[in-house]
């Protein structure tokens, strides 16, 4: 683990004191406060809804605070917007980048100087930025537009850009959701340089990997600061406990449970994207009842597509399915569902729920047509009303009642809702495209157990997750995708996050080690 100085007497270049931000009736930061040291790396930690977001969205000027004080570089700061914190000193990269595609990535970095003049000189500039590069370690040509760009270059590009604007403070939100581990390792390499040279970086992370390789972590809990740790004096463990308040036990697969019989196959099958590029090449792999497959991948490698396909939303040009031994041709989405087939979408509220309809609609959509939930013409209120209340119960949704709109949940809580409706009807086969996305350790966990009890039952489950420490404790095996296309499939015993990393980035060599 990179050690940061910790002595007291390092200049604290942030202090923020009882910081509040409400949203209405809803207090989404209550009275923080917070100290980043000059060359650290600082971790903001906590469950979904805990105010991580809102916090950094009021040190970069996106939201104005309440009441309470934040002081940068010992002066008192009032930031209206992210041109102020800009002014300052501080810099952002977002989760989704802010990034145009046609323009190189040189006149990315420098679209928004203030310091140019009527003329831009473009030769000062390349200057600058290619001693940020050499100075970071970072290897980019300037010259390439952002399109040709892989998603880790364009993070590059972000930060490269926020320290030509002389950022002092930056802040990475979530920065590895979709990098490979290899990413991810450069990725610390460069901002532990940065650190070095006096930079702070304050993180927003759930992968605990990563919160236990900054300096300090600060703790939230439904909006309030429950602790600042030194990460060399705990554990993941310990800091997890503060974060939900009690110990989370981290589920694995039951090693007992044994496969049992093919249950879907899927042969060599072809697709195109939407703008008609080939996306799925020649994919091929078969799940047994009682068993979980893997796919690993960097966003963007087919995933979305075949999950699309599997559930009848996306034709496949090419290649066949068989459900049970039974052959599907040409499937729907309502084929699938009458078949039993669970699907549980990548984007939770524009595929997985109506938000303005509450949690009881929510829980017979794709159903609503069936007898039980109707009375005559008309939906049964009364019988939804109850199934409602019992999933609520049974799925632990903090809801104030089964009517409320489910875009007020948070994004765990709509998961779950999600969860319910799928196990509710599914009788075999369990699709989840990247079900704990966004979700902190206690939801993630929840959702895993719910799978993983699905798995005992005898279900197929295909689960498809960027976080791959997950996918290596839960599933029986781990099927690699890129490009479109399957680099492998192994077996979690016999697998490190290197080898999971190389065959994410496409490396061939490693298709010696697949086991069918």
């Amino acid at each position: 683990m990179v050690q940061g100085v910790r002595s007291t007497e390092v200049e604290e270049l942030l202090k923020v004191r009882n910081l509040t931000k409400s949203f209405g009736p809803v207090t989404a930061n209550d009275g923080v406060c917070l100290d980043v040291r000059r060359g650290e790396i600082h971790c903001l930690f906590g469950e979904n809804g805990a105010g991580k977001s809102t916090l950094s969205a009021c040190l970069y000027g996106y939201y104005r605070v309440d009441s309470g004080e934040i002081v940068f570089k010992g002066k008192p700061v009032e930031l209206n917007s992210p041109a102020d914190a800009l002014r300052l000193g501080i810099g952002m990269v977002h989760q989704h980048f802010v990034l145009v595609s046609n323009f190189t990535v040189l006149e990315n970095i420098i679209v928004g100087s203030t310091d140019v003049g009527i003329f831009l000189n473009k030769a000062d500039a390349r200057h600058k930025v290619l001693e940020l590069c050499k100075e970071c370690d970072i290897d980019i040509d300037l010259d390439r537009k952002v399109w040709q760009l892989s998603v880790g270059e364009q993070q590059w590009v972000e930060i490269l850009k926020a320290l030509y604007f002389g950022a002092e403070l930056l802040i990475l939100d979530e920065p590895t959701a979709v990098l490979t581990p290899q990413q991810s390792d450069q990725l610390f390499r460069i901002i532990t340089g940065m650190r070095g040279r006096g930079l702070s970086i304050i993180i927003i992370s759930h992968k605990l990997r990563e919160v236990m390789q900054s300096d300090r972590v600060t703790i939230l809990r439904k909006g309030k600061v429950v602790a600042t740790v030194d990460t060399a004096d705990s554990t993941a463990e310990a800091i997890t406990a503060l974060m939900v308040g009690h110990k989370i036990t981290r589920r694995v697969r039951d090693t007992s449970v044994l496969a049992a019989g093919n249950f879907l196959s899927v042969q060599k099958i072809c697709a195109k994207g939407d703008w008609g590029e080939d996306v799925l090449d020649d994919i091929s792999f078969d799940i047994a009842k009682h068993e979980i497959l893997g796919l690993a991948g960097v966003a963007g490698n087919g995933q979305k597509e075949l999950f699309e396909v599997l559930m009848g939303v996306r034709s496949a040009c090419a290649g066949r399915i068989s459900l049970d031994g039974q052959p599907v041709v040409a499937p729907t989405a309502r084929e699938m569902l009458d078949r039993g087939v669970g699907f549980v979408p990548d984007d939770r509220f524009l595929e997985g729920l109506i938000p303005q309809f509450g949690t009881a609609e929510n829980l017979v959509l794709g159903w609503q047509r069936a007898p039980e939930y109707r009375w005559g013409q008309f939906l049964d209120w009364r019988k939804m009303g109850l199934l409602a209340r019992r999933k609520i119960e049974e799925f632990k949704v903090v809801t104030a009642s089964a009517e409320l709109p489910v875009e007020r949940l948070s994004g765990g809580n709509a998961q779950r809702v999600i969860l319910a409706r799928e196990f509710l009807h599914a009788r075999g086969l369990l699709l989840a495209n990247q079900p704990t996305r966004g979700l902190d350790v206690a939801a993630s966990e929840f959702v895993y157990e719910k799978i993983l009890e699905k798995r005992a039952e005898g279900f197929a489950v295909l689960l498809a997750s960027e976080e791959l420490d997950d996918l290596l404790r839960l599933c029986d095996r781990i099927a690699v995708i890129c490009k479109g296309r399957i680099m492998g499939i192994v077996r979690p015993e016999e697998t490190s996050l290197l080898d999971l990393g190389m065959m994410m980035a496409g490396d061939a060599r490693q298709l010696e080690r697949t086991l069918q």
